[in-house]
């Protein structure tokens, strides 16, 4: 069709090309009219081709679909031959299971227990610090779950001996101390592997100290050991002979109570935490201590020397007593007021070197338990100021702040405590020597009064 409109379209343009030049040929009508022909022709031609093309693909589709059609009864017929077959075998699964049961018996029981056990087991072991040394014995567990788990497979005999096998060494293990190399994450996380021994099924112990068994198989070091009594008796577990009777730190709980020992603060921490008045209140404590050490064996060599001078008809003046005999002997000849006035003189002259230093301590007995309170009070404050950021909802961190904050009353308490028992010893030294010399001047006194009289 588009030949013929092409052809027309030629012809026209042809003719009104003639007619508007004259003096030029145009072609003939009968030239157009056969053109005309020969485009309807060739149309005709390709129509038949066309419906030819479609009649093929029509029987081609027709085809494809009886062959659809067919494979679709045989899938129908092969799903009902599968679903009896689906229903055949289970009869006879259920029939068999029937016959299985009925051969078992008692046995059945015995599976199921066995079935249990062996799981109970598998994460008893799993859990145990003698896994490091079988670790193997995991893997025969799990294989016999699996077993008595599938409806294909029974224990055997020695299933059965294994497994109480591996319950008999678990039990003989964990009563027996073993010594062994294995890799142990250290502290700063390095791997290297070290000399351990395995205490029972409770600890393990290295030349540094308790080690950490952790969930994933693994042996690591405590990021901060016990106190020193505990690690003492780990080192002494390292360097033990077979046979050797010891004391150990031992763990009952597998790790709890030890990791509990190893969260609470040592005496550096409960020091660190009373913060800048904790610091304040143990120099005073020190400088305290100092003096009274210093005052105690200051009175206690006057003291030796008064009782020598008490002994001696003669006064020497390397001691109070002495210097204070040393001035009645020099006033011998003056009147009993005189004397005395010359006596007091003298031992006025010898209290402060007796009481040097006492008042001081005393003020530290009073001043270190009010430091102690105040940075109680401070430390509460904080506490609170926390609280009302946060929130009451964490008990943990309130008695944290709470036991941070009576840090600093107990130190002021430690401190202030010892200060008054010094002070109280170094005081009645003093007074004694005092009460010595007041003594021995009014016996002068009156003995001069005497000799006069």
């Amino acid at each position: 069709m588009k030949k013929i409109i092409s052809i027309i379209a030629v012809g026209l343009l042809a003719f009104g090309t003639a007619s508007a030049q004259d003096d030029e040929q145009a072609a003939s009508m009968e030239e157009l009219l056969r053109l005309i022909q020969q485009g309807q022709a060739s149309d005709s031609q390709e129509a038949r081709q066309r419906e030819a093309e479609f009649t093929t693909q029509r029987n081609r589709q027709q085809a494809l679909l009886n062959e659809a059609r067919a494979e679709r009864t045989r899938q129908e017929n092969e799903s009902a031959r599968l679903e009896q077959l689906f229903e055949d075998n289970q009869a006879r699964i259920v029939a068999a299971r029937a016959a299985l049961d009925e051969r078992l018996g008692a046995l059945k029981e015995l599976f199921g227990v066995l079935q249990t056990v062996s799981g109970d087991m598998q994460g008893r072991f799993d859990g145990s610090l003698t896994n490091l040394q079988y670790p193997d014995r995991s893997d025969f567990l799990v294989a016999l779950g699996s077993k008595m788990a599938s409806a294909t497979e029974l224990a055997s005999i020695e299933d059965i001996e294994q497994l109480w096998f591996e319950m008999q060494r678990e039990v003989v293990e964990s009563g027996n101390t073993v010594r062994f190399n294995h890799m142990v994450t250290r502290a700063n996380g390095e791997q290297s592997e070290m000399e351990i021994i395995r205490v029972g099924v409770f600890n393990l112990v290295s030349d540094d100290g308790y080690l950490e068994y952790n969930d994933d198989g693994s042996v690591s070091e405590l990021l901060r050991q016990p106190e020193g009594r505990y690690l003492g008796t780990a080192n002494d577990m390292m360097g033990a002979s077979a046979g050797d009777v010891l004391d150990f730190g031992l763990d009952v709980t597998r790790g709890g109570i030890l990791g509990l020992l190893v969260e609470s603060p040592t005496i550096r921490d409960r020091i660190e935490q009373g913060g800048i008045v904790g610091y304040c209140i143990i120099a005073l404590g020190a400088i305290g201590l100092l003096i009274a050490i210093w005052r105690f064996f200051g009175l206690s060599s006057a003291s030796r020397k008064v009782s020598a001078q008490l002994k001696r008809d003669s006064a020497n003046t390397d001691n109070p007593l002495g210097r204070v005999l040393a001035a009645a002997e020099g006033n011998r000849g003056a009147d009993t007021e005189t004397l005395e006035l010359k006596l007091s003189e003298a031992a006025l002259k010898e209290m402060p070197g007796l009481t040097k230093g006492l008042l001081f301590i005393k003020v530290i007995s009073v001043v270190a338990p009010l430091m102690g309170l105040l940075g109680t009070v401070t430390g509460m404050i904080k506490t609170f100021q926390v609280i009302t950021l946060y929130g009451a909802g964490d008990p943990k961190m309130m008695a944290g702040g709470i036991s941070q904050a009576l840090m600093t009353t107990v130190l002021g308490l430690v401190v202030a405590i010892p200060m008054v028992l010094l002070h109280t010893i170094v005081s009645g030294q003093s007074r004694k020597i005092i009460n010595i010399i007041q003594s021995q001047s009014a016996g002068i006194v009156a003995q001069h009064s005497e000799k006069q009289a």
